[in-house]
């Protein structure tokens, strides 16, 4: 495909908005059409980033758009990516794609049956630091693996209406460690053991969800891993993955601006202030996940992150919501669609 192309994105939030930046930007993008429910963001979007609009999600397929970004809140995921197959139109779309497996599996045939491309925006794949460290455990620099250790803190709590939406914060927020981890060690998380707790915003509990969370987990070679989660942290954004292995031990997420202070006399003090969100820790990594699924869609190439991908991590997310609930280790292995479906 000579010409660049013309991208259609659903959904112009925080995250959807920088996408249509971003796709601006990209010397194989032509045009960008976008929509939003919110008619007012979506002309104000438009009128910063010289973007068109368009009605409705139908009226950019309508549109003839050569593909699709889907960036909605988490429940118009699936059957945005849905029309995506119905119309024969590449996607990317935010994760996660489904909060149960009934619901992605049904949408996985769809996808299979029209034979399009997707990709699914887990872009932790694309910093450079998870990358090295994948690169580092692959090529057996680390030795034999023992432990790895994740951690995502939020800054502060979304609004009361995403978390409502959202569901829970093991499948909304540390679907991206189970990913990256999954995707930095090359093995799948086999047994998973979480709890959580509401420590500083009440509301949280009207919706069954937690604010502070912490995971021990197996890997499918043996080593052990550990997750820490909240959805406060005062000093800034702070997303870290530790991996330690018998020859070396390795940190991705720790720099200038890593939103954590030492107390040891003599440690110096933070130099500049900690990231405060995590566009300001993943832009580049965002850039790069748009420039690939750019790429793939022009040239033909295989998906940088399949459905396949958000399958394995939504299975562990779901997993360490039901081991929260029944207080035990859960395998991954019991976690089927019935029993998804069921809740």
């Amino acid at each position: 495909m000579a010409a660049g192309l013309h991208v259609g994105v659903i959904g112009v939030g925080r995250i959807g908005a920088f996408h249509v930046r971003t796709l601006r930007a990209l010397a194989g993008v032509s045009s960008v059409t976008l929509t939003d429910a919110n008619s007012l963001q979506a002309m104000r979007v438009a009128s910063e980033s010289g973007a068109d609009v368009a009605e409705t999600p139908e009226a950019l397929v309508e549109a003839r758009v050569d593909a699709l970004v889907i960036a909605t809140a988490t429940p118009g995921h699936a059957p945005m990516l849905r029309l995506a197959a119905e119309a024969d139109i590449p996607a990317f779309c935010e994760k996660p794609v489904a909060l149960d497996l009934a619901t992605l599996d049904d949408l996985v045939a769809d996808v299979e049956r029209a034979g399009i491309l997707v990709q699914i925006g887990f872009q932790r794949r694309f910093d450079a630091g998870y990358r090295a460290a994948r690169a580092a455990v692959a090529d057996g620099a680390l030795g034999n693996l023992l432990v790895v250790r994740a951690a995502t803190h939020d800054p502060a709590p979304p609004a009361e209406s995403y978390v409502a939406a959202a569901g829970g914060i093991f499948r909304d927020l540390h679907i991206h460690d189970f990913d990256a981890v999954r995707w930095v060690s090359g093995e799948e998380i086999v047994e998973v053991y979480a709890d959580g707790t509401v420590r500083e915003t009440p509301w949280f509990e009207r919706h069954g969800d937690v604010d502070t969370a912490v995971a021990a987990f197996r890997l499918g070679g043996g080593a052990l891993g550990i997750l820490s989660g909240t959805r406060h942290d005062a000093l800034g954004y702070d997303v870290r993955l530790e991996v330690f292995g018998s020859a070396d031990s390795i940190a991705v997420g720790i720099d200038s601006r890593s939103p954590i202070r030492s107390v040891e006399p003599g440690a110096a003090p933070p130099q500049e202030a900690g990231y405060r969100n995590f566009l300001e820790r993943f832009e580049a990594a965002y850039q790069a996940e748009l420039a690939a699924f750019v790429d793939a869609v022009r040239n033909g190439g295989e998906s940088p992150c399949s459905l396949d991908e958000a399958r394995a991590a939504l299975r562990v997310a779901i997993a360490a919501d039901r081991s929260r609930a029944e207080r035990r280790p859960i395998s991954i292995e019991e976690v089927t669609s019935a029993e998804a479906l069921a809740g």
